[in-house]
């Protein structure tokens, strides 16, 4: 009879025979397993599974696990992984099938997860951040292997050894499937650091994790809890190392452009108001949690709340200056016989620029269907250009493009990593460009700088 008996239970690994492990095990081994009076055994979290396992092993305990029942799936694929692919997945298999990988769009990211899951030969949870990477993955895993391909999200709860999962339909069903595949696949995984979604990793016992990412760490810090899940970033390798090579070389261009006196003048007393009403609330905004505080006080403290509408306001007014719209126009007209994505911070002002210049628009508010249309029209060539507010930036299959032009956007590296990430698949002769346009004097300004 075995020493210990391991067994997945809601999240959790119930260990029974917990009392033979005092006198097996040195002071404070097991510290970390608590007793369950109600079942009268212990438990661990099921993310501490493979850290149980290996310290029974070491001190030679006998052990009846039963928390997988592990199956050979044959998994194969016709992938023959390119230099820097191998090298990050030798990376993530060296640290024990831990980590994360950090590499840009556009350079094979699915490939090295289909690469890890043929190499493990074990079930697998696939998890995307939407529906779009969900379908794409799902097409990729089918033709790739033999097997039937799970689906959850989209209308569909299926479950297979190889199953696609959205971040959302994984978390309702985290503490079900926590003993069901022995790797995790969290492609974009910056979107694990979210409270409720920790729990897809918290409450798995799969001892193999893989993060996949174009920007690894968030401005709140919440890719540390995601280190503790998944294990810390183990390879890195950015565009520049890419280009030339296995990405299209590129260029970055900075347009700078000039307010109206009208816009200057309205952005000037709108910026105003806010920065005198910091002065006299002695605030100083050093950081995000310093806004958030800001963001707390407006509900209560109505000049705080006329503040932050006022910065709105000249955000708005220096995003979505007219000399960036003219500049626009001299842009299009220079690039008319290349693949052009025009991307903006403001829903209002892509139906502006569709208007205006005859583009098709994509925003949130656009349907899957129509959007799928739009984009296979732009992959076959019949549109050469699409105006899009952020919906192009994550999770999108973008047909080849080779120029993308930045009127607005956040400070965020990541953002403007996958914008850049757009334009960059290879092509016979492709040198890509990237045009940033941002109004002089202006906030702006030091936004273009933090997201560089």
């Amino acid at each position: 009879m075995a020493d210990v008996r391991l067994v997945y239970e809601g999240g959790t690994i119930r260990v029974e025979g917990v009392e033979r492990l005092t006198d097996a095990a040195p002071d404070g081994a097991f510290s970390d397993i608590e007793f369950d009076p109600r079942s009268e055994t212990g438990r661990v979290p099921a993310v501490q599974y493979a850290a149980l396992r290996d310290r029974l092993a070491e001190l030679d305990i006998d052990v009846d696990d039963a928390v997988f029942e592990s199956a050979s799936l044959n998994l194969s694929s016709d992938y023959q992984l390119r230099e820097y692919q191998r090298d990050a997945l030798g990376a993530w298999e060296g640290n024990g099938r831990r980590g994360v990988l950090e590499l840009p769009t556009g350079s094979g990211k699915t490939v090295i997860g289909i690469a890890a899951m043929e190499r493990l030969d074990v079930p697998t949870l696939v998890v995307v951040p939407t529906i779009d990477l969900l379908e794409q993955w799902e097409k990729e895993l089918d033709r790739e292997f033999s097997v039937p391909i799970g689906r959850l999200g989209g209308g569909e709860q299926r479950v297979e050894d190889v199953t696609v999962a959205t971040y959302d339909s994984a978390y309702l069903r985290a503490d079900e499937l926590g003993n069901r595949f022995e790797l995790l696949v969290f492609d974009e995984v910056h979107h694990l650091g979210g409270e409720g979604y920790r729990d897809i990793a918290r409450l798995s016992a799969a001892s193999a994790r893989l993060g996949l990412t174009a920007t690894f760490e968030r401005s709140d810090d919440a890719h540390r809890a995601v280190e503790e899940l998944l294990g810390p970033v183990v390879y890195r390798i950015d565009a520049e190392e890419l280009a030339g090579e296995h990405l299209a070389p590129y260029d970055i261009k900075r347009i700078e452009v000039e307010l109206t006196p009208d816009e200057r003048e309205e952005y000037d007393r709108h910026q105003e108001q806010f920065t005198d009403y910091l002065a006299k609330s002695s605030i100083t905004l050093t950081s995000g949690s310093d806004y958030q505080k800001l963001v707390k006080r407006s509900g209560t403290d109505p000049r705080a709340r006329e503040a932050l509408l006022a910065k709105q306001r000249a955000r708005e007014v220096m995003m979505n200056a007219q000399r960036k719209v003219d500049r626009l126009a001299d842009l299009l007209d220079r690039h008319r016989d290349d693949r052009v994505i025009v991307f903006t911070a403001h829903t209002e002002l892509v139906y502006r620029l569709s208007e205006r210049f005859l583009i098709p628009a994509l925003t949130h508010e656009t349907a899957a269907s129509e959007r799928r249309a739009i984009l296979d029209r732009f992959r076959a060539g019949e549109y050469s250009r699409v105006v899009t507010a952020n919906v192009l930036d994550e999770g999108v299959d973008v047909p080849d493009a080779n120029v993308a032009v930045v009127l607005s956007g956040s400070g965020s590296e990541r953002e403007f990593t996958q914008r850049l990430g757009r334009i960059l698949r290879p092509g016979a002769g492709k040198r890509a460009i990237l045009y940033e346009l941002v109004t002089e004097k202006t906030a702006e300004e030091r936004v273009a700088r933090r997201r560089r």
